[in-house]
């Protein structure tokens, strides 16, 4: 009896688990919640960041621009990207007539309809030179496009495509981009009258290089100036940006020298780009 009572009184306690285990599961609960809080915070911080960015340069730009403006920027664009100085003789040749206002008159509220805003800037003959279906020997050759539209990505190209759906009916707009597209099958598209064409710049040039896009027509060129998630351009992406100014240098610089040629920057550009027509001493 004193023996079994002994080892009663040595024998310890049986845990018992289920009192114990909540109080760890409490506290793995409570370090989840905190990591999931920590998490949805820095989330949180990063969405405001890009919203602040998005509204930083929202504030920095005007979304249509006049003559004036657009010449302003694209002459600091040209000599910047291009570590050059206009001459003086350059700089007078490049008039606000050389740009296009897109946006005028009953257009100019309108977002999303670039169709209406290049009828403006062709005045009465736009449906003539924009939806004439049938070539005329001496005056429309094939494969010369009299507007031409330039974005820095195919999916741009389309977007801008669609908005000139109105004016593509009679007569399909060329698709000038590499993605998706063989251009061999660009070339064959280019056999026929083509009033409108959208396109990237590398397979633009790359067109022009082989001679299946001509310029002859080419009156106004469209230069797509929206800006990505991350606030490039056309004028401003890398490669893409130098691509376009290899064809500009290339092919439109002395056209728009010599007024043969207008450019219209469609899109938000920034304000803050005010350029003044310095005119270098003479050498």
């Amino acid at each position: 009896m004193g023996a079994a009572t002994t080892a009663a009184a040595n024998k310890k306690p049986r845990k018992q688990p289920e009192q114990l285990r909540p109080k760890k599961s409490i506290r793995k609960t409570k370090t989840k919640d905190k990591k999931k809080k920590s998490s949805n915070n820095k989330i949180k911080n990063n969405e405001k960041k890009n919203e602040n960015a998005v509204t930083a340069r929202e504030s920095n730009v005007v979304q249509w621009a006049t003559a004036s403006q657009q010449l302003s920027f694209f002459i600091d664009q040209y000599q910047s990207a291009n570590r050059v100085q206009l001459s003086s003789l350059e700089l007078d040749s490049l008039k606000e007539t050389c740009m296009v206002e897109l946006c005028q008159g009953p257009a100019k509220n309108i977002t999303g309809n670039l169709d209406e805003c290049v009828k403006i800037a062709f005045g009465s003959s736009w449906k003539e030179v924009l939806c004439g279906k049938h070539l005329q020997e001496g005056q429309v050759d094939a494969g010369n496009p009299t507007l031409l539209v330039i974005s820095s990505s195919a999916l741009r190209s389309l977007e801008l495509l669609r908005e000139l759906r109105s004016l593509t009916k009679e007569c399909p707009a060329a698709k000038l981009f590499s993605k998706h597209m063989k251009i061999e099958e660009q070339v064959s598209i280019l056999k026929n009258r083509v009033n409108i064409a959208s396109g990237t710049p590398s397979r633009i040039k790359k067109l022009i290089d082989m001679e299946a896009l001509g310029l002859s027509r080419l009156a106004v060129i469209v230069l797509d100036m929206h800006m990505d998630v991350k606030g490039y351009s056309l004028l401003t992406l890398p490669q893409v940006r130098e691509e376009f100014w290899d064809l500009y240098r290339s092919y439109f610089h002395q056209s728009l020298l010599k007024g043969d040629l207008r450019l219209c920057l469609y899109g938000p550009i920034p304000t803050n780009s005010e350029v003044k027509k310095r005119k270098p001493n003479d050498a």
